[in-house]
């Protein structure tokens, strides 16, 4: 290799760092969000959603998962189970109306205790409300027994219809 060779090599090393460096620093820490308890009006059985809820206390299962990547399947079948109305049936469109990636703390019985957004659709308030308040309404979700608590993360892709399906169950896209 020669001197110019190397030259251009480590040039281009530090431009890369440099402009990654500035992107990542474009980036703010989300807020974590403050749950509320739902409503009396919003729970589940208030509205006549048959699931696995069962009673107050948690879930009416369990998951055996065992790493919070494992969990994320049992969080989306939840949210699918008590949503199947307001699941995108086929491969979505090329271009969605808003994408979202919201991490979701969940206790030992199940119970939302924090949400934060990784990446909130903040073109669509609209639709971070809409997901948030059916994260609430899911609670409680399959309680982590191996896990003890457990902090997962999907990603929601949100149809212009209110519609959507999660990147856990996703049937693609077109």
């Amino acid at each position: 290799m020669t001197d110019s060779t190397k030259r251009r090599f480590w040039l281009l090393a530090l431009l890369s760092a440099a402009a990654a460096a500035i992107v990542s620093a474009c980036k703010a820490a989300p807020e974590p969000l403050p749950l509320s308890p739902p409503l009396p009006s919003e729970s589940p059985q208030a509205a006549g959603v048959t699931g696995p809820i069962a009673a107050s206390k948690g879930s009416a299962r369990s998951s055996a998962a065992t790493s919070p990547k494992s969990y994320r399947e049992d969080g989306a079948t939840h949210l699918y189970g008590l949503n199947a109305d307001r699941i995108y049936k086929g491969k979505l469109p090329p271009l969605l109306y808003a994408i979202g990636v919201l991490n979701v703390e969940i206790d030992r019985t199940g119970r939302v205790t924090r949400i934060d957004w990784m990446r909130a659709p903040r073109h669509a308030p609209e639709v971070m409300a809409e997901i948030e308040r059916t994260v609430r309404k899911a609670s409680p979700f399959p309680a982590p027994a191996r896990l003890g608590k457990v902090v997962y993360t999907d990603t929601w892709l949100w149809h212009k219809s209110g519609k959507f399906q999660l990147d856990t169950l996703t049937e693609g896209q077109l």
